[in-house]
């Protein structure tokens, strides 16, 4: 053994006795009480621990740019062309440098596998994608990361972005991804992404359906494909704003569609919140999607950060308990079972979506492990709880001390 971590409880059986946690070479080798072996010792003192938390939605290449955007038009967000704008400033050592920092937030706050979404076309070109992959590489001791590439400003009308698409696909990009909102023909750039998900055998993921009214969803197209393809559990959207709009017979019916088709579901509480309801002055929609109601319906639901300090999102500290609290907060959740899914959802359906076979804690898996300053998942997700440790692979990577108050004598 080459570390034992004490006293476990462990998040996905809370109500069960704390455990011990025994490590050999990057993996988790034993899992029982009291486990009697000679090795570095870590006490999680009956304190929650769980496997990493998981980003499955972020944009580490255009995080941290807020400063060099033109500010806001009175309630117009207009974060596409004001991001557009400035891609130009681009270089590879500027993504790098704002992303690391980005990066490292995500590390202190747990985070051990991540999904970056990576925007190509004519205004950057590969520079983000050098980028980041230098950075997969260079922190590969904290985090794995798998990079989505996808076409923000449009596909079927842009023929540099498709020609950009192919290449990051053959230089090892593991996921494709879309934003048909932002194309002409929504039909057209679904059905392109598709084709390349099979012609390279990689997983979709897709910003779909961002929108204040339930009109013209793309969901659809995308449950049609993934079924006719044989694609079911490959498939990822994030946002579904326009879910949001809908009564609640309809929004079942929609749960139960995108359940039996396999398609996975990603809810972003920051920037949904911040881009939705920008058509209203007063009692502003909400915009968020009940990511509780369709997991209930059947369906897989991540929580992630998506943007940070950027025209999208010009807030976030990179904490997915943050994420996973906003959501419960808006989505007015408050019984035990459902914030316990909330917080499932920045881990083992996150790993779920991201088919990761071999997340959480179990013998034989990788040794990525958070200790939790909280006694439970729902407490966790209700005080937002820290990170007090964090291992890859074993491997500390991150400490927390616990404030401290200073009583007078």
């Amino acid at each position: 053994m080459d570390l034992i971590l004490r006293n476990a409880q462990l998040a996905h059986a809370p109500d069960a006795p704390s455990v011990d946690i025994g490590v050999a070479d990057g993996r988790i080798a034993a899992i029982e009480p009291r486990l009697q072996a000679e090795a570095a010792e870590y006490d999680a003192a009956g304190l929650l621990v769980c496997g990493g938390f998981i980003e499955t939605h972020i944009h580490l290449d255009k995080s941290c740019i807020l400063d060099r955007c033109a500010p806001e038009t009175d309630r117009q967000a207009n974060a596409v062309p004001r991001v557009a704008a400035v891609k130009s400033t681009f270089t590879v050592e500027d993504v790098y440098a704002r992303a690391s920092r980005t990066l490292e937030k995500c590390i202190k706050h747990g985070a051990t596998r991540m999904r970056t979404h990576l925007e190509l076309d004519a205004g950057v070109e590969m520079r983000s994608f050098e980028a980041i992959e230098a950075l997969r590489r260079d922190y590969a001791w904290a985090i794995d990361i798998e990079v989505c590439a996808f076409p923000q400003e449009g596909l079927t009308n842009n023929p540099r972005a498709d020609a950009l698409l192919v290449q990051a696909l053959k230089r090892g990009a593991k996921v494709i991804g879309a934003a048909p909102n932002y194309d002409p023909d929504h039909a057209g750039q679904i059905h392109r992404v598709f084709d390349l998900a099979r012609e390279f055998d990689v997983d979709i993921d897709m910003h779909l359906d961002s929108g204040n009214s339930p009109e013209a969803m793309d969901i659809h197209l995308v449950c049609e494909l993934t079924e006719q393809y044989k694609l079911g559990g490959r498939v990822a959207v994030g946002h579904g704003c326009k879910y949001s709009t809908l009564p609640p017979a309809a929004l079942k019916a929609l749960a139960r569609r995108i359940a039996d088709a396999g398609v996975a579901v990603t809810v972003l509480p920051a920037t949904d919140l911040f881009m939705m309801g920008r058509d209203q002055d007063h009692s502003v929609r909400r915009g968020l999607a009940d990511a509780n109601l369709l997991a209930e319906h059947g369906v897989n639901c991540s929580i992630s950060t998506n943007n940070v300090l950027n025209p999208f999102t010009p807030l976030g500290d990179c904490s997915l308990l943050r994420m996973a609290n906003l959501q419960a907060n808006v989505c007015q959740i408050s019984h035990t079972p459902r914030l316990r899914e909330c917080f499932n959802m920045v881990t083992e359906r996150s790993a779920r979506l991201m088919n990761l076979a071999d997340y959480g804690i179990k013998v034989g898996n990788p040794a990525d492990l958070v200790v939790v300053d909280a006694l439970t998942p729902e407490q966790a997700v209700q005080e937002i709880c820290h990170p007090l440790a964090v291992f890859k692979r074993g491997h500390r990577t991150v400490t927390r001390a616990r404030a401290e108050l200073h009583k007078p004598h």
